[in-house]
């Protein structure tokens, strides 16, 4: 029965990621058709790829694109560490709870929401739209998700060190950078990578808050898609696709890299404990 059960979850895996999967691959296919549409492949071409590299105006959007997750990662990552340390400080537990619901408050609104709440409050203020309209979005919509990934590691963060070295003289700034944060990294890294491809691959916020002169990969492949089919967009959201999978692999190999040094440590102290004893 166990056996059965187990068949059919893997197929229904399987199912899933073809789902998933299937029209992306369909949309990398055809970024190598040489016909320029998506109907029949007629032969092999790089031309579509080429042509996205001799677009300066789409590479500039890529680099607007890219600097603006960048940064907005950046501060939002710091922004949202130190507010994650805040909450898990909070001594009263309904303070606390208050708090982490308005923080996931955040994560399930709608974009759209969010986005048409900071257009009304830039208007409102009268700032500018553009490039900083859209850093600062980027930011705050950034900042919750990078708050739940830090949290569950401070959890898990054993208290035991924190007072140990408070008594043995150590500052709040030596307990912060000491202990705290080389046990809240991986908290801290999945947050980054995570803000960074929210921040990336966002459209409905952008799209309210960017002005003219200014755009992003995400409203740029949206406008050019209204037009009428190009292969170019094909090409440019296969290179967009490989990035990602390239960010999650790299963020692999670092989450094995710090686990297997975690393991590492393990391993000497628990050395020096036989030696002792």
């Amino acid at each position: 029965m166990t056996k059965k059960n187990f068949k059919w979850s893997n197929l229904y895996l399987l199912l899933v990621f073809v789902v998933l999967y299937a029209p992306i691959m369909y949309l990398i296919f055809y970024s190598f058709n040489e016909g320029g549409t998506m109907t029949s492949f007629t032969g092999f071409t790089w031309d579509n790829y080429a042509a996205v590299f001799e677009d300066t105006r789409l590479m500039g959007i890529v680099l607007d694109t890219f600097l603006v997750a960048l940064l907005a990662s950046l501060l939002a990552t710091v922004i949202g560490t130190f507010g994650a340390i805040g909450i898990y400080y909070v001594k009263k537990r309904n303070t606390r709870n208050t708090l982490l619901s308005m923080n996931n408050i955040l994560l399930v609104s709608p974009d759209v929401i969010i986005g048409a709440s900071f257009l009304i409050l830039f208007t409102f203020i009268g700032f500018r739209l553009g490039f900083t309209s859209v850093l600062l979005s980027h930011v705050a919509f950034s900042i919750p998700i990078v708050v739940l990934m830090v949290l569950p590691k401070l959890q898990e963060m054993n208290p035991t060190m924190l007072k140990a070295a408070q008594d043995l003289g150590a500052t709040n700034l030596q307990v912060l950078t000491k202990i705290v944060l080389p046990a809240i990294t991986p908290g801290i890294l999945a947050g980054y990578f995570m803000a960074f491809t929210y921040s990336l691959d966002d459209f409905a916020v952008t799209f309210f808050v960017t002005g003219n002169g200014f755009s992003t990969l995400a409203v740029e492949i949206y406008s050019r898609a209204r037009q009428g089919v190009s292969l170019e967009i094909n090409a440019l959201s296969t290179l967009m696709f490989l990035f990602a999978l390239i960010l999650v692999i790299g963020y692999y190999f670092i989450q094995q890299y710090n686990m297997s040094k975690k393991h590492k440590q393990n391993g000497k102290k628990n050395t020096k404990a036989v030696t002792l004893l």
